[in-house]
């Protein structure tokens, strides 16, 4: 029996006002009622391909639920199709539940149930509810209608059950190729529902199973094996995304016409195996998925990205998985105070991407300690300080928060300052450095360029100036009215440091918009990210893996959690100090 995974969770972040959306409301009206004494729920994954934004949805409506009514929540993989599924999706998965700050009650899969699913397959031929057709799957889309035209029946709907039993048994006995048969559901052909045309239970496929081994070469459809699963955990409420909501009576039908509550000699395989069964008949309820601009969430189109080598794999940090969204920088408590500020409804809607990023930086703002970098260098020479100058100067680690304590900064004679904040022609409204002009170093004091150096094509190498010596914060002449302050990096301590800066991986607000005759590939942004050596302080160069700073006056920037090293810096921009694309448009 599969036992919780004992690896403890993060502690999840209070809410800070109860929240009160339709969900919430139907399980606090049956809780009151006395309809149910306890809430269960689960979340079931197929472990096809890596979870994405929207899953994050998902789980935190799934568990979060479960958490504040006092109830449990199963993490259930639904791996019915093994042709497509792989162990690293499943660790995956797991890993990614676990990283948003939630555990699961118990770890199952549909596959757990497969002895008990065929048994009910079996109970739905014996009461006329099901069939073995021989159609193509061509020849059942010709007869399933249209939604205007009802169906057809198929001609070997009316076959006996002997005959029915017979054949099924011989397809799990692996009789039959591939598509030869299926088992279906006899329920009504003229239905305006099309899931209800006698939709297919079971497919024949001959392919070893990751966890039931070689012992089936019959699987179970995702409709009746989500339904009974459901059941067989006694799911209270099975919260689902709108899609499935055509799907609800076909749900309802198969935990009904099984009624496994009624009939436990069903659940025989599971109490032989020791499996905790409840066996009740849960409510499935829908809600609005989660649809964000600038971002494809169809697993088939970010598994395509991958294959194709559009980006460089599921964790690329521009890719919206949840793995690649670690990567990149985001937080568990960001992304959950994104899933709670675009609520839970049954209203379809396009959310704007300025709102994660938002839900980003007001975690970080708080969150990360502040540090200093130069990601496109030029050299500023102190001139009248004498050679070999250095020094040490103490900084906040944070500007509104007095517990995250200080840090020691190098400073020296020669510095590496942005390139972009000297302009020899100034624009209008320019407030940092100009030839002869003033601006304030970070904690350093105020500083004049007097001399521009250049190379033989006139492009600009070093700076030169004076460093104005009572100008320090806390003496007399820092109080001099300067325009623009900078940040810098001493040259003689700083840490060459690789920095990738990631932006948006779509140009345009709908990538799945084909209209036009494009796809989603052809509006890849190519400025999606691109990689310059710049430099940090120390204090920056000697993070851990996954640390993320304000890097000041730049972004937000994380350790890379892969290729991050203290003696070779990787940082990946998270997220910019402002929304850079509003500004665009």
């Amino acid at each position: 029996m599969n036992q919780p995974d004992p690896a403890p969770a993060p502690a999840a972040p209070a809410a800070e006002t109860a929240r009160n959306d339709f969900i919430r409301q139907i399980v606090r009206e049956d809780l009151a009622s006395g309809k149910h004494t306890a809430i269960r729920t689960r979340f079931p994954p197929e472990p096809n391909g890596y979870l994405h934004i929207g899953h994050a949805k998902a789980i935190c409506l799934d568990f979060g639920i479960a958490e504040e009514f006092g109830g449990t929540c199963n993490l259930r993989f639904d791996d019915t199709n093994p042709a497509k599924e792989d162990p690293a999706f499943v660790r995956a998965i797991q890993e990614d539940v676990r990283w948003l700050g939630f555990q699961w009650a118990e770890l199952r899969h549909a596959s757990d149930y497969f002895e008990v699913f065929y048994l009910a397959a079996e109970k739905l031929i014996r009461q006329g509810d099901a069939f073995v057709c021989d159609l193509s799957p061509e020849e059942v889309r010709q007869y399933r209608g249209t939604l205007t035209e009802p169906g057809r029946n198929s001609p070997f709907r009316d076959r006996s059950v002997e005959e029915n039993l017979d054949l099924f048994r011989r397809m799990r006995a692996g009789e039959f190729p591939d598509g030869a048969r299926t088992l279906r559901a006899r329920i009504d052909m003229a239905s305006g529902n099309i899931n209800m045309r006698d939709p297919a239970l079971y497919r024949i496929k001959h392919m070893p199973h990751p966890i039931a081994g070689d012992g089936w070469c019959i699987y179970p459809m995702y409709d009746i094996a989500h339904a009974l699963g459901d059941a067989i955990e006694g799911i209270t409420h099975s919260l689902c995304t709108l899609e499935f909501e055509d799907h609800r009576p076909l749900y309802d039908w198969c935990v009904d016409k099984v009624d496994l509550a009624g009939n436990p000699e069903l659940l025989e395989p599971l109490r032989r195996k020791g499996y905790p069964i409840v066996a009740a008949k849960p409510r499935q309820i829908e809600f609005s998925r989660l649809n964000i601009n600038y971002a494809v969430m169809s697993k088939r189109k970010l598994t395509q990205l991958v294959a194709e080598g559009l980006v460089d794999g599921w964790d690329d940090p521009r890719m919206y998985t949840l793995q690649g969204l670690r990567r990149r920088g985001y937080t568990p408590s960001a992304l959950r105070l994104f899933v709670d500020r675009i609520g839970v409804s049954k209203q379809n809607s396009v959310i704007d991407f300025s709102v994660l990023e938002g839900a980003l930086r007001e975690d970080l703002d708080t969150a990360a300690p502040r540090r200093m970098a130069v990601i496109e260098p030029l050299r500023l020479v102190l001139a009248n300080l004498p050679e070999g100058h250095e020094e040490t100067l103490v900084f906040a680690n944070h500007p509104k928060d007095e517990s995250f304590g200080s840090r020691q900064v190098p400073f020296s004679r020669e510095l590496w300052i942005e390139r972009d904040d000297f302009a020899e022609v100034p624009p209008k409204g320019w407030k940092r450095l100009v030839p002869g002009g003033e601006a304030r170093l970070r904690g350093a004091g105020i500083v004049r360029v007097d001399e521009v150096v250049k190379d033989a094509d006139g492009g600009i190498v070093e700076l030169r100036g004076w460093l104005d010596p009572e100008s320090r914060p806390g003496m007399e002449g820092a109080n001099r009215k300067v325009k623009g302050t900078i940040h810098w990096v001493s040259a003689p301590h700083a840490v060459a440091a690789e920095i990738r800066l990631y932006d948006r991986l779509f140009s345009v607000p709908d990538p799945d918009d084909e209209s036009g005759g494009k796809t989603y590939r052809d509006y890849i942004n190519p400025d999606s990210r691109r990689t310059v050596r710049g430099y940090v302080e120390p204090a920056a160069a000697s993070a851990a893996p996954e640390q993320s700073f304000q890097f000041e006056r730049l972004g937000y920037f994380v350790a890379d959690r892969h290729d991050h090293r203290p003696e070779r810096p990787v940082f990946n921009r998270s997220v910019s100090l402002r929304d850079t694309w509003a500004a665009k448009a």
